[in-house]
C-alpha cells in the first residue's frame, strides 16, 4: 500500500479545490489543523462510503491486484474510498447490472449533491486526530499528496467490489449442526411400514 500518511500541501489544494473558496478552506485548515472538514463531492472527487472491514479487502485488492487507490479515509466505522466524479452515479447501477449488489454490503455513493466529512489534515493512523477515541472516528489511511491525484472510476470500483465479495464469500466459515450425508447411502421409504 502506498506510504503516503500525511496529507501534502498539493493534498490540502485538491481537497480544498472542491469547495466554493478554496483559499478561504485553505486558511481555515491552517487555523484549525486539527479539526475535521465538510466537503462537497462531485467537482473535485466523488467517495464511495463502505462498512470498514468491507473496505479494507476493496483496498487490499486494490492495491495487491490492482491499480492502486486514489485518497482513503476511515470515519466512524466506515471507509471512504476517493474516486473519479461521475462514480457516484454510475456505480450502483453497475453493481445491479452485474447482478453483485446484494452481495456487497452498504455501498453509499457520495457525488454531485452530497457532501462528506473528512478527517483533520494531520490525522493518519499513526497519528489521530485528538487522543484515543478519535482514532476510530476519523484518520486518513492513503493522505491525498498531490494536486491531481489519480482516482479511480466506476469499472475499478466495481471490480474492487466484487473481488471483495467474492473473497469474503470464499471465506465464510459454514456450519451444520447435520452431518454431511454419505453419498452413497441408499433411502428406503418407510412411510407406508406397519
Amino acid at each position: 500500500m502506498s506510504n503516503s500518511r500525511l496529507v501534502t500541501s498539493e493534498g490540502a489544494a485538491w481537497l480544498a479545490s472542491a469547495e466554493t473558496y478554496p483559499r478561504s478552506a485553505l486558511a481555515h485548515w491552517r487555523t484549525r489543523p486539527t479539526a475535521p472538514a465538510v466537503l462537497p463531492c462531485g467537482s473535485a472527487f466523488d467517495v464511495v462510503s463502505v462498512p470498514a472491514v468491507f473496505g479494507r479487502r476493496m483496498l487490499d485488492r486494490l492495491w495487491d491486484e490492482g491499480p492502486g487507490s486514489g485518497p482513503v479515509a476511515a470515519h466512524r466505522g466506515r471507509m471512504l474510498l476517493f474516486a473519479a466524479p461521475g462514480t457516484a452515479q454510475r456505480l450502483p447501477s453497475l453493481l445491479e447490472w452485474e447482478e453483485w449488489g446484494s452481495a456487497v454490503p452498504s455501498v453509499l455513493c457520495h457525488g454531485t449533491g452530497d457532501a462528506v466529512t473528512v478527517p483533520p489534515l494531520g490525522a493518519t493512523a499513526d497519528a489521530p486526530a485528538a487522543g484515543p477515541a478519535a482514532r476510530l472516528q476519523s484518520r486518513w489511511l492513503v493522505a491525498p499528496g498531490a494536486r491531481h491525484p489519480w482516482l479511480p472510476g466506476p469499472e475499478v470500483m466495481l471490480w474492487a467490489c466484487v473481488r471483495a465479495a467474492r473473497s469474503m464469500a470464499s471465506s465464510a466459515v459454514r456450519i451444520s449442526i447435520f452431518p454431511r450425508g454419505d453419498q452413497d447411502a441408499k433411502v428406503y421409504d418407510v412411510s407406508r411400514r406397519r
